[in-house]
C-alpha cells in the first residue's frame, strides 16, 4: 500500500461515522446548518429596504461587502482552525502587528512621527507582512504541538504580546505614509468592484473546495472530530494542525494588508476587539467550537449577517454603541440554536 493511500482511505473512514450519524438524525442536517442563515439574510434585506430605500442600492451593498472583507478573512482563518479542533486568539493582533513590522522594516525615518529602519525596498512590504504572519503561526504551532502548551493560553499570551509590540513599534501613532504597493489591493477596483471583494471571494471558494474535495481538507474534519482516531488511522495530525495554524495567521496578515490599504493607514490599535466579532460570525455560521463541524460557506453567511445587522441599525439611526451588545447576544442565541439543531442530548 502506498503512502498516499495510507492518508486518503483512513481519513475517509474516520470522517465517515459522524456523517452517517447525522444522516440518522435527519436528512441534510449538515446542509441545513450551512443554509440556516440564508433566510435571516433575506429578512434583514427586507427590513433594510423598509428602513431606508438606500439599503438596496449598489453603493450601499458594495460598501457592506467591502467592510466585510477584512473581517471575513479572519473568520475564514478561525473557521479552519476551529474545524481542526484548535483555537487561535492571536489572529486579532496579527492583523495589526504584521503590517506594522513590514512598514517598520521598509520605511526610513524622515523626521515624521514614525521611526522606520528603511532596511529593505518598499516593494517588499507585502511579502514581509505575509512572512510575519507565517512566522507567528509557526511559532504558535511550535508552542502548542511540540512543547504541548495549552493552545488557549498560548494564543491569549500571543495576542497580548503582539499587541504590545504593535503599539511599541508604531509609538502609539497611526502610520499614514504607506508604500503605494502596500495600499493598492485595499483601494483598487476591478470591473467596478473593489479588488478586496474579488480576492475574498476567491479565497473562500478555494477554502470551500479544499475542505470538500482535497484529502487533507477532509482530514481537518477527522482531526477535529477525534484526533486520536485520526492519528491511529494514519493521518499526520500534528503536521496538518501546524499547517492550518500557519495558514490562519497568513490570512490574518493578508487581512491587515487589505485593511491598511482600504483606510490608507495603520492604526496603533488596528484589530483591537475584533476577536469577538470573529467568533460571533463563525459560531452563528454553524462552525462548532468543539471541532469537526462547520463549513466555509456557513462562516461567510455569518459575516454577512453581522455586517447587515450593523448596516440596518446604522440606516435606522441606532447608536453604534449597541453593536458589541448585539454581537454577544447573537453568539448566545446561536449556541442555543446549535445545541438543539445538532441533535445532542442534554447531560
Amino acid at each position: 500500500m502506498s503512502a498516499t493511500s495510507d492518508v486518503t482511505d483512513p481519513a475517509a473512514n474516520v470522517a465517515r461515522p459522524p456523517a452517517e450519524g447525522a444522516a440518522r438524525r435527519g436528512p441534510g442536517l449538515g446542509r441545513f446548518r450551512e443554509l440556516s442563515l440564508v433566510p435571516a439574510i433575506l429578512v434583514l434585506g427586507l427590513i433594510g429596504f423598509i428602513v431606508s430605500p438606500a439599503f438596496l442600492t449598489s453603493d450601499n451593498l458594495i460598501g457592506v461587502a467591502q467592510q466585510s472583507t477584512e473581517l471575513s478573512l479572519l473568520v475564514l482563518a478561525t473557521a479552519l482552525i476551529l474545524i481542526v479542533g484548535r483555537m487561535d486568539l492571536s489572529l486579532e493582533s496579527t492583523i495589526g502587528v504584521a503590517p506594522v513590522i513590514a512598514v517598520w522594516l521598509v520605511l526610513p525615518t524622515s523626521g515624521g512621527r514614525f521611526n522606520g529602519l528603511g532596511l529593505l525596498p518598499q516593494w517588499t512590504a507585502i511579502p514581509l507582512c505575509l512572512l510575519v504572519g507565517v512566522a507567528i503561526g509557526a511559532l504558535n504551532g511550535f508552542l502548542i504541538l511540540k512543547l504541548r502548551l495549552n493552545g488557549f493560553i498560548v494564543t491569549l499570551g500571543g495576542l497580548t504580546m503582539l499587541r504590545g509590540l504593535q503599539v511599541a513599534l508604531s509609538e502609539g501613532q497611526s502610520i499614514v505614509d504607506l508604500p503605494p504597493s502596500f495600499t493598492y489591493l485595499g483601494k483598487a477596483s476591478w470591473f467596478g468592484v473593489p479588488a478586496a471583494i474579488w480576492i475574498c471571494a476567491v479565497l473562500f471558494a478555494a477554502g470551500g473546495c479544499a475542505l470538500a474535495w482535497l484529502r487533507h481538507g477532509r482530514a481537518l474534519y477527522a482531526i477535529g472530530g477525534n484526533a486520536e482516531a485520526a492519528r491511529t488511522a494514519g493521518i499526520r495530525v500534528d503536521r496538518i494542525v501546524w499547517v492550518v495554524l500557519v495558514v490562519g495567521s497568513l490570512l490574518a496578515a493578508f487581512a491587515g494588508i487589505l485593511y491598511s490599504g482600504h483606510y490608507g493607514s495603520i492604526s496603533a490599535t488596528q484589530g483591537s476587539g475584533w476577536i469577538f466579532q470573529v467568533f460571533a460570525a463563525t459560531v452563528i455560521g454553524g462552525v462548532s467550537l468543539n471541532g469537526g463541524k462547520g463549513s466555509v460557506f456557513g462562516a461567510l453567511t455569518g459575516v454577512l449577517t453581522l455586517q447587515l445587522v450593523v448596516n440596518v441599525m446604522t440606516l435606522a439611526g441606532v447608536p453604534p454603541l449597541w453593536n458589541q451588545f448585539l454581537n454577544g447576544a447573537i453568539i448566545i442565541v446561536a449556541l442555543i440554536i446549535s445545541r438543539f439543531a445538532s441533535g445532542e442530548k442534554q447531560e
